[in-house]
């Protein structure tokens, strides 16, 4: 347990300076061990010279027991609190919703926050290394499919698609905000798309020295726009702060997004290896696969309510 842990942190501490024992095992009864004496005057206590009464001793025993009581729930108390409530379709303001709203909703909400932390976490380092440029405009880029069909790019099937389709389903008076913020962060993404166009790692052409500050307003107005697009979704569904928005950047940045990068990298490693081990067919169907519990069951990949609600 996270309060045991915290116990046991802070008795090896105090046992370290000689000052008191303390067994974790032993916090429900009250244990308190004093170590051995080592300095002149602890001697003359223990050989009964000027030595404390009962009373002062257990009023000195009961109070370090409090204080490293009082430390370990201290201790424990930010994990405890740093777990969200899940939600259901009978949550909040849910129920009034039309049931497709609803449907799409809970279909996309979790893809929606993970296309979040990848925004965060690995798009906002690329746009401010050229080196990652090519791999941006493989983002935005179609994928050509048989019989020269283009396919959606990354940003159109992760990000812009669940967009559209949750605003299709929702209200009209939450429908047109929705379709603006979607409309702004395609915008946003085309001006990233321009500000990174034709610079690749070891490509001998000359680098305008705006591409990075164009490439970074870039992701900056795509995070207005995302944040809007969450905020009008979390008041529609009457679920605040359920879609966690991308703070401003920042040196408190990531503290204040909330969210685990540590979480956000295991869970893409383990995904990846998931559909590398599958092949290109299990590749191209892993969001159907994801969602039937498959991959957490066959990869190990953590379970999505326990991703998405950290």
């Amino acid at each position: 347990m996270v309060l045991s842990r915290g116990v046991a942190t802070l008795g090896a501490l105090l046992s370290a300076t000689g000052a008191v024992a303390f067994s974790s095992a032993g916090f429900g009864g009250g244990t308190l061990a004093q170590t051995r004496p080592s300095s002149a005057l602890s001697a003359r206590f223990t050989d009964g010279e000027d030595a404390p009464s009962s009373a002062a001793h257990s009023r000195r025993a009961w109070l370090q027991q409090s204080l490293l009581a009082a430390s370990a729930v201290a201790l424990a108390a930010p994990e405890k609190a740093s777990a969200r409530e899940v939600t259901d379709a009978s949550s909040g303001e849910l129920p009034d919703l039309p049931p497709e709203a609803v449907r799409s909703y809970l279909q996309y909400r979790f893809p929606l926050q993970l296309s979040a932390d990848f925004y965060i976490f690995d798009l906002q380092n690329m746009v401010a290394d050229t080196d990652e440029y090519g791999a941006i405009s493989e983002l935005v880029a179609s994928k050509g499919a048989r019989g020269g069909s283009g396919g959606a790019s990354r940003i159109e099937r992760e990000f812009v698609n669940p967009m559209r389709i949750i605003g299709l389903s929702m209200p009209p008076e939450f429908a047109d905000d929705i379709r603006e913020s979607q409309f702004a962060f395609e915008r946003a993404m085309a001006k990233l798309t321009k500000a990174t166009n034709g610079i690749k790692r070891d490509l001998p052409v000359e680098i305008d020295k705006e591409a990075v500050p164009k490439a970074k307003e870039a992701w900056e107005d795509g995070r207005v726009a995302l944040n809007a697009f969450f905020g009008i979704i979390n008041t529609a569904t009457g679920l605040k702060g359920e879609l966690v928005a991308i703070p401003p950047v920042g040196p408190n940045q990531q503290k204040e997004y909330g969210r685990s990068i540590r979480r956000y990298n295991e869970f893409v490693k383990k995904t990846r290896l998931c559909q590398n081990r599958g092949g290109p067919t299990l590749s191209a169907a892993w969001g159907q696969l994801m969602v039937s519990g498959y991959l957490q069951d066959s990869c190990g990949v953590e379970p999505l309510d326990g991703y998405f609600f950290q």
